[in-house]
């Protein structure tokens, strides 16, 4: 009965189009987090985080327009289950379908529309994603991995996704396999750093499943660290006791009132399991081996921020949802140090746990012991631990049959390191050979120059691995000391590195060299790095005038010119601009400079034209669009000789994006209300 099969996901949506020709200059990720934890907890936090997105591009383009979309799908299945991957997507399970009660145990988006979440912006809710190498939604969520097959000794099918990741000069693979008589979704992975140093690792799986009032998370713990989303720019790491944190039972998902994270804090020595269990006992349990040892809860919460979110990423009737994830730290604000030539591995499964209701939905002890007794008697973890070794030289070290393939990037790796002497990447991985992406890379390792080339043509790509720095560093004081591109390359690498002032002084040579958008972009992004937002906004506003067409620069504009008060330039490009240009998110910016050069009126009209203006990439965690409607009607009150404060305004549905707001009073805790 186990099998495997290619097939095509049929699903409306928005299409994803073409990425960013530009480096990803902006840090789009939450750069200062806060805590109250004890000395012995020994988190990691902050380290291993990156400033910005590099070396990688935005996918911040999607279509505005819905239509029917086709995604390649590999999909496993026995008598139990049929778990549906999507391997141009991150090798995301789309679905995974429990055949014998006849339900979904992840949440199964019943259309694709992606949002500005993930590290590259681009993001889908629903399913199983898998993110590895730096903190956040994975750069490579929306783009395709390798697959390929391959097979246990008794010839269960095996599906592997694999990739080189960038962040880190390291390798990932996952396994998945479900054999015949099993119950559960197996999901081997195996990072490598074949590196001579170590690198801060990252990884965390995100399962979608449907949130309801009468359900609760179960996992074997008795404190948690819970995350507070501040502001757009701030997080706060707390530890609390389990299960009721904050005034509330913090297990039963519908308490909360904002967006909430919790990390939930197993001990070492229990067994690494979170399961999402509803009112007949059924429900979904992921469990690992021992190595992935973070589970964690995240909830939208029931303040109208949270349902705005959840409508804005699946259909109006579609079923609300949260997610469970795992980690190798126990929080998401930390990276772990993975030591040189080390590979770490862990074994996850995903299935359906039975369980008796009244032994659910009371003390919390006798939830947890009654969940990890089922799992013990249907997925033994001793069991779980032999799985794991015994697959590791049968399986975890053995080739497959390419199905499709993924970057060039570790393709390019491979040639770098016969070039420096480095330890190869695993033989057993088939990355293929490189691609247009790595063209100019390729060059500069085979030539020791990237060779001229035209201002108006777009860099293939970018680096900022030291070992290219070095590379690009010798090339810039040799044979490519009067190449503007060059020294646009090396000026990256020095901006990625918070050296603003060698990488101006760079890019200030490059254009005395030869004059092109790209290196005017970096520049004007050293500026507004360096706190001289006006010049910034200044070169962006001749970029937008010039490049008119272009919407990756011209959104990166509009938010320059946003944070830099420059609404007189945001009107004139915008008002220079071709109609097609005048997307959504720039049509937002403007409104917002209306509004702060007095046309309160025209302001207004655009943003609740229509019902609500709905930007489709609007960043998550964002308040700019209940800032600037709570602006409007304060300037009015103004106007009209009254004081009206923040917390007096009622924000549209349509404007609210808050992720953590104030408990109305009538929402207050009484005995009688479950919020506070």
């Amino acid at each position: 009965m186990a099998s495997i099969r290619r097939d095509v996901l049929h699903i409306r949506g928005y299409a994803i189009q073409k990425p960013s020709a530009y480096p990803s200059l902006r840090n789009s990720l939450i750069h200062k987090i806060t805590t109250q934890v004890d000395e012995d907890d020994e988190l990691f936090i902050g380290y291993g985080l990156m400033p910005n997105p590099m070396p990688f591009t935005m996918q911040d383009n999607y279509a505005l327009e819905e239509s029917e979309l086709e995604f390649p799908s590999v999909i496993l299945e026995n008598e139990y289950l049929e778990a549906v991957f999507l391997p141009t997507l991150g090798g995301r399970v789309w679905s995974l379908y429990d055949k014998v009660e006849k339900r979904d145990l992840v949440t199964r988006n019943p259309v694709f529309k992606p949002g500005n979440f993930a590290v590259r912006n681009a993001w889908v809710a629903g399913g199983i994603e898998w993110n590895i190498g730096r903190r956040g939604h994975d750069a490579r969520t929306s783009s395709p991995l390798f697959a390929a097959q391959l097979s246990l000794p008794d010839g269960t099918p095996v599906l592997r996704l694999y990739e080189f990741c960038r962040d880190r000069a390291a390798t990932y693979q996952m396994d998945f396999f479900l054999p015949e008589g099993e119950r559960f979704l197996f999901a081997r992975m195996r990072i490598v750093n074949p590196n001579e140093y170590t690198v801060p690792m990252y990884h965390f799986s995100n399962t979608a499943v449907t949130e309801c009032e009468d359900m609760r998370i179960v996992t074997p713990a008795h404190t948690t660290f819970a995350n507070t989303y501040v502001n757009d720019s701030q997080h706060a790491l707390t530890k609390l006791p389990l299960p009721f944190s904050e005034g509330f039972d913090a297990t039963r998902p519908t308490n909360f009132w904002s967006c909430k994270d919790h990390f939930f804090n197993i001990p070492v020595e229990n067994r690494k399991f979170e399961a999402a269990i509803y009112a007949d006992g059924y429900g979904l349990i992921q469990c690992s081996t021992d190595r992935l040892r973070g589970r964690k809860l995240f909830v939208w919460g029931q303040c109208a921020g949270g349902r705005h979110w959840q409508r804005r990423l699946t259909s109006p009737e579609a079923p609300d949802y949260l997610e469970i994830q795992a980690g190798l730290g126990r929080t998401q604000m930390e990276c772990l140090p993975m030591p040189p030539k080390t590979a770490w591995e862990w074994l996850e499964a995903y299935g359906a746990i039975h369980t008796e209701p009244g032994r659910i939905f009371g003390d919390w002890d006798t939830a947890v012991n009654t969940v990890e007794a089922e799992l013990e008697k249907a997925l033994p973890r001793q069991r779980l631990d032999q799985m794991l070794a015994e697959t590791r030289e049968t399986l975890a070290k053995q080739p497959g049959k390419l199905l499709s393939r993924g970057s060039g990037w570790g393709a390019l790796d491979r040639e770098l390191r016969k070039h420096t002497g480095a330890p190869q990447l695993p033989d057993y991985l088939d990355f293929v050979s490189c691609d247009e992406e790595n063209a100019d890379f390729l060059k500069l390792l085979r030539t020791g120059s990237f060779g001229e080339k035209d201002p108006g043509e777009a860099p293939s790509g970018y680096m900022i691995q030291d070992e290219w720095f070095e590379l690009i560093r010798k090339a810039a004081h040799g044979a490519d000391a009067g190449n503007y591109y060059t020294l646009y390359h090396l000026a990256l690498n020095y901006y990625c590195r918070n050296d603003f002032e060698r990488a101006e002084s760079l890019l200030e040579k490059s254009l005395a060299l030869r004059k092109s958008r790209w290196t005017l972009h970096a520049l004007a992004n050293v500026y507004r790095m360096t706190g001289r937002m006006r010049k910034g906004a200044a070169i962006f506003r001749e970029l937008s005038l010039e490049y008119a067409d272009d919407l990756s620069l011209l959104k990166e504009a509009f938010k320059n010119f946003s944070e830099a008060g420059a609404y007189d330039d945001a009107k004139e490009v915008y008002r220079q601009l071709p109609e097609e240009s005048k997307v959504p998110l720039v049509r937002f910016f403007y409104a917002e400079a209306l509004a702060h050069t007095g046309d309160l009126a025209g302001a207004e009209a655009i943003l609740l034209a229509n019902g609500g203006i709905v930007i489709p990439d609007i960043r998550e965690g964002e308040n700019s669009t209940s800032a600037v409607y709570v602006y409007i009607q304060q300037e009015k009150a103004r106007r009209e000789g009254r004081i009206l404060k923040g917390e007096e305004i009622g924000i549209p549905f349509s404007m609210d994006l808050r992720m953590t707001v104030p408990i109305p009073e009538n929402r207050q805790k009484t005995e009688k209300s479950k919020f506070i």
